[in-house]
């Protein structure tokens, strides 16, 4: 250092005046340092204190249950059961494999298995098993090992095992509905969590007079009662299971709907399952609620649809006859009947529905066409894929309170595309596009209850934590489906088919004279993944309904690949239907004339 920089320490002055500066210099740095700290870094180094003592669980709010209505009361079929989640706040286990020992021997288990539960880094909540009984909670709870903790959680229960499992789905281990309406219905089912913070002393107890102590109590989700009525509900689940077995089907699926509100009375599939033990489903098909989430080429139930637009556009009357040649060429390609009726003959609206003419379905495209004409042109297509898609709505999700709805296809309308007479020649008698059961049976009760289409419903009311009741009040999709009278003008029509099979020799098909019924059904060609038609594979469908005066219950029937001897749509779907129908006759269900 140069001589002049040299601090004067020879004598006392020089020195107490050095030893002065620099222990003022050290006090500021001090001083700088604290403020940093205090004041600038305060926020941070408090969190970071915080986190070392603060503990915070989420409170889980209690779950809705579900309802439904069974003799003019509102039952449960969906209740919850306090279990509990037991959980590690790692930096607090001193003794991992002492703990692992203890949980083993109150839960089970290997100790090993809870090792890496105990022994997570980064965290400070490591889930160790769920589902704990009261009983085992109360021993974990005795442990008093500051590191360990259980949470109450609600699970839910199922008093009628696996009624309307589809329709309902389940709730996952973390609290989250899937499928069905649990999964529709999950935010208001949930409600709201609460929250607990604890500021704990070195042990991980919690101070209990610390001001930093916070919780917020949860919020209850609200009650959901749904449209299903138990009685209808049960009986078409034993149907269903029944004709399964004696159909030979892939899956099976029935609804039963109010036409004049979109009420589901019963909506079932089979196979089915217990959502008390999801876990165990190996197959996830099952989950599926395949009246909603599955859609097919309906076949001829269609032709009740094309007759109604039919009819609705003035093309055709209810009453009208043709001379049916027994085979159109469309595009090149033979549109024929499934079996020949006699051959070309004279025929009329009645026949082409109880003799399920495909040739008269696309006769009636024709005469949307032009009225007395033999081709399909521009404005039978633009005419009946507005009725498709705008009247019937097909190719949307209806919107029912189901998850995973499908919206099903309807070809476009693209009148440059070569071969667009013959795609919309199909769709007349129901090939070529797809569509939901639930599609199906809102589209004919639209056409049954005077032109009104509404969004189909499984929710009747819900009611809040606090009690307040909201009632679902019936919602208008669509107005003048079609005019009044044509819903009128078909009842008749479908009333016909029934008597017709009745005559051909299916006596289960008949019914009391005070009763109306009516339907038609349908044999639908399966497609190939890659294009094309299996020969020998077909969905049977059923659309019909059962009333006294009018309608009062639309049915619709879904039998994915049957195995029956003769079409699956007279033998593996009409049965369904008729069993449902006798039984909403026969248990009181139906107001006779």
């Amino acid at each position: 250092m140069p001589e002049s920089f040299r601090p004067d320490l020879s004598s006392t002055t020089g020195r107490i005046r050095f030893w002065s500066s620099l222990l003022i210099l050290v006090i500021i740095i001090f001083g700088l340092r604290l403020f940093y700290v205090q004041v600038i870094r305060y926020s941070h180094y408090k969190q970071a204190a915080l986190n070392d003592q603060l503990k915070q669980y989420q409170i889980p709010a209690t779950r809705g249950i579900i309802e439904a209505e069974d003799g003019g009361n509102d039952v449960p079929i969906v209740l919850n059961q306090r279990l509990y989640t037991l959980f590690a706040d790692p930096p607090f286990i001193k003794h991992p494999a002492a703990v692992a020992n203890q949980i083993s021997k109150i839960i089970g288990g290997s100790p090993s298995s809870y090792m890496s539960a105990l022994t997570a880094k980064n965290t400070q909540y490591s889930i160790i098993a769920y589902k704990l009984t009261s009983a085992q909670n109360q021993k974990i709870v005795a442990l008093s090992d500051p590191g360990l903790g259980t949470q109450g959680q609600d699970y839910r229960v199922y008093p009628d095992g696996s009624m309307a499992a589809q329709v309902l789905g389940f709730v996952n281990n973390k609290g989250v509905g899937e499928y069905g309406v649990e999964q529709a219905l999950n935010p208001i089912l949930t409600g709201k969590p609460g929250l607990l913070k604890a500021i704990t002393d070195i042990n991980g107890v919690p101070l209990a007079a610390s001001k930093d102590n916070t919780q917020i109590a949860p919020k209850a989700g609200s009650n959901v009662v749904l449209t299903l009525n138990m009685g209808i509900q049960q009986q078409v689940q034993a149907i269903l299971k029944k004709e399964y077995k004696a159909t030979k089907s892939q899956e099976l699926s029935a609804i039963v709907m109010d036409p004049y509100n979109g009420q589901i009375k019963a909506m079932a599939n089979y196979p089915t399952y217990n959502p008390a033990n999801y876990a165990a489903v190996s197959n996830p098909k099952l989950f599926q609620n395949y009246a909603v989430d599955y859609p097919i080429e309906p076949g001829s139930v269609m032709k009740t649809l094309t007759t109604s637009a039919a009819l609705n556009s003035g093309a055709i009357t209810a009453n009208e006859s043709f001379y049916d040649p027994a085979h159109w060429i469309v595009n090149g390609f033979n549109i024929h009947d499934i079996s020949q009726d006699g051959g070309a003959r004279q025929q009329n609206i009645q026949s082409i529905l109880a003799l399920s003419l495909n040739t008269g379905a696309t006769w009636m495209l024709m005469q949307m066409s032009q009225k007395g004409g033999t081709q399909i042109t521009a404005q039978g297509i633009k005419t009946w894929h507005d009725y498709m898609v705008n009247h019937f709505l097909f190719g949307q999700a209806t919107g029912i309170e189901q998850g995973y709805e499908a919206s099903g296809y309807v070809p476009p309308a693209n009148l440059s595309d070569p071969s667009i007479n013959l795609r919309y020649a199909n769709t007349s008698f129901g090939q070529g596009v797809s569509v939901t059961a639930i599609q199906l049976i809102s589209a004919l009760s639209s056409v049954l209850n005077g032109g009104t289409y509404y969004q189909p419903t499984l929710v009747a009311k819900t009611i809040s934590a606090s009690g307040k009741v909201s009632v679902n009040k019936p919602k208008v999709l669509e107005k003048n489906v079609v005019n009044p009278n044509i819903g009128r003008e078909l009842v008749p029509l479908m009333e016909g088919v029934v008597k017709a099979y009745l005559n051909g020799g299916f006596s289960f098909m008949n019914f009391p004279a005070n009763y109306i019924v009516g339907g038609k059904t349908g044999t639908a060609q399966v497609a190939k993944p890659k294009g094309g038609y299996y020969a020998n594979i077909f969905n049977g469908t059923y659309i019909g309904f059962v009333g006294g005066n009018t309608p009062q219950y639309v049915i619709v029937v879904y039998n994915i690949k049957p195995s029956v001897p003769g079409y699956a749509g007279s033998y593996a779907a009409q049965p369904v239907f008729a069993d449902i129908a006798h039984m909403l006759i026969n248990e009181g269900y139906v107001t006779p004339k």
